[in-house]
């Protein structure tokens, strides 16, 4: 602890750049991971609300409801494919497509170039930080020792480990850094996934609402099999 306390307190021109990159890593990781689950909707949940809104207004009431909501999916994919809904399915894909190239992709990959820059730059100040301590070290050492100076040259050898703690503290900064990036990457993977099954399934409502509307309306959930049992079959003989 004292080393620690050493290295914050006489060496603090060395620790003060890598504390605030810690802390700038530290507030857009937060950033990044409050604007995912912005982007997200359960669509599980609003595909059947979507879907009835489609039955019973109609396009704009659709365009009315995904307005409403905060995701990327609905506010954006799915609105960019209903305002094409007029000329046709293929017409809606190049639409949607053209929305998540250049509208949703780029959203997903804000905020991701400078974390994996500060990964990269906070190991190369600690260390170039470790130098320069290193080389100070060292020469203080040298001097000590053309004094003949002992205990001086004791002291100096003190500062070695001191002086590691730059790489230590770029090191703390960078690997939570490289790992929070893999994480979103694999994140941004998944929601690639989800916007082309949400794509595909707007251009299937659309479709079945053009050919008649009542193709729309929410199936009936299946009958358990013990109740088709206690059914009679169609076509018996009546007793």
């Amino acid at each position: 602890m004292n080393a620690v306390k050493g290295f914050f307190l006489d060496e603090w021109y060395f620790a003060l750049p890598l504390v605030v990159l810690s802390l700038v890593s530290a507030a857009l990781v937060i950033w990044r991971i409050l604007l995912n689950k912005s982007s997200s909707t359960d669509m599980d949940d609003f595909l059947p609300v979507f879907q009835q809104t489609l039955r019973k207004h109609g396009v704009k009431g659709a365009v009315a409801l995904c307005k409403e909501e905060k995701g990327l999916i609905p506010n954006r994919l799915f609105i960019a494919g209903l305002e094409a809904a007029d000329q046709g399915a293929a017409a809606m894909r190049r639409s949607m497509a053209n929305e998540t190239e250049l509208e949703i992709v780029p959203r997903l990959h804000f905020l991701l170039a400078p974390i994996l820059a500060i990964a990269k730059i906070a190991t190369m100040v600690g260390l170039f930080f470790t130098v320069i301590s290193m080389i100070q070290t060292f020469d203080a050492i040298g001097q000590q020792t053309k004094q003949g100076n002992v205990k001086g040259v004791a002291g100096g050898a003190d500062k070695i480990g001191l002086a590691l703690f730059a790489t230590a503290l770029g090191l703390f900064t960078a690997i939570p850094l490289v790992f929070g990036h893999v994480l979103f990457k694999d994140w941004i993977a998944n929601f690639e996934i989800k916007i082309k099954s949400a794509s595909q399934k707007l251009v299937t409502l659309v479709t079945n609402y053009k050919k008649d509307p009542k193709l729309l309306d929410v199936a009936e959930e299946p009958e358990d099999a013990d109740d088709r049992k206690r059914k009679p079959a169609r076509g018996a003989r009546r007793g």
